[in-house]
């Protein structure tokens, strides 16, 4: 039998919805490449060469011809998904681990598309945060701020060689929440002056917000999910800054800051790894929301996205289970161990 996502619609196949997603991350992709300037380019096509020959030996492996399974695109997206979660101009070798989690272990482990309990981008992303943290915060400064930003040759030689005349510090440099969470472990408070600022990251986000809203017009995606994921993280950091404003931040810099658009519209959403039933999802969205603000403000990483969706996408099936909407004409089914 093969697993979700289903189906209503004969013009809505898995290439379609695939290709449709990608095209919905182009806007982000763009703002990312003329912000941040073309490393952007190398990290897609390093994940997406990775992911297929990984997509690849994993099928042969299995005994599955390669070529239908290459034509409906999931691979790509996952590939592009962690291309856009990671910062540029890493090693080469850290993309290969995170494709080859994500490929792996995180899909074909599990009987491949359909199958999988945890999305495997965000496995393959959140494998990486937990194994290489120090990699994973040299994010790129933006290239009105950055000292010097990386040509296209200086870029392949960072990524490949690990060497270059170039000062790390002179094309990097800590992202807004990095610096609200050094700053506050520091002793400062927004009282003193300091305020955690937004960039030229945060404009990528928009990005994401365009590109989740067409998935949305094109419903590729419903509205709930995204809305509840939002509204978790805007009433979750609205309750924490009223009862310590002095050490956190406001829902706007959450709603905009790290991963929260990004996981809203393209993780959270996944139809096979997610809540599918319409209270499920918005349970699904709220929950993710409020975990994520609540490790950002109080855990070790500065972003809690990933952590968040990798916890709701365990808890999916037993979100269902307990949301599933009454058929017409039956009653409800007693849940199992329930008293008469």
């Amino acid at each position: 039998m093969i697993g979700s996502p289903f189906s209503h619609s004969p013009d809505a196949s898995v290439s379609r919805i695939m290709l449709t997603l990608l095209a919905a991350l182009l806007p982000a992709v763009a703002l990312h490449a003329v912000l941040f300037g073309p490393g952007i380019f190398i990290s897609l096509i390093l994940c997406s060469v990775f992911g297929l020959a990984l997509e690849v030996l994993m099928l042969n492996l299995r005994g599955f011809p390669a070529q239908p399974f290459l034509r409906d695109g999931s691979v790509l997206v996952t590939a592009w998904l962690i291309a856009m979660a990671l910062p540029t101009l890493l090693p080469w070798w850290v993309y290969l681990v995170g494709m080859g989690v994500a490929v792996i272990a995180g899909k074909h482990l599990y009987g491949g598309l359909g199958q999988n309990l945890f999305n495997p981008a965000m496995l393959g992303f959140t494998v990486l945060l937990v194994s290489f943290p120090t990699l994973l915060s040299t994010w790129p400064a933006a290239s009105l701020l950055a000292a010097h930003t990386p040509s296209l040759t200086e870029s392949l030689q960072l990524v490949f060689q690990g060497a270059s005349s170039i000062s790390l510090d002179a094309y990097t440099m800590a992202t807004p929440l990095d610096n609200l969470k050094v700053n506050l472990r520091a002793g400062l408070t927004i009282q003193q002056g300091w305020w955690p600022t937004i960039g030229a990251r945060e404009w990528v986000a928009l990005g994401y917000l365009a590109g989740g809203l067409m998935l949305i017009a094109l419903r590729i995606i419903t509205w709930h999910i995204p809305v509840a994921f939002l509204a978790g993280i805007t009433l979750t950091a609205l309750i924490l800054k009223l009862i310590d404003p002095a050490h956190q931040a406001g829902p706007f810099f959450h709603l905009i800051a790290g991963g929260s658009m990004l996981g809203a519209f393209f993780f959270a959403t996944d139809p096979v790894t997610a809540a599918t039933t319409p209270i499920g999802k918005l349970i699904f969205g709220a929950l993710a929301g409020v975990i994520a603000v609540f490790i950002r403000a109080f855990g070790s990483y500065p972003d809690g996205i990933g952590f968040a969706i990798l916890l709701m996408n365990a808890a999916a099936p037993l979100i269902d289970a307990y949301t599933q909407p009454k058929v017409l004409g039956h009653t409800r089914r007693r849940r199992p161990g329930a008293s008469e």
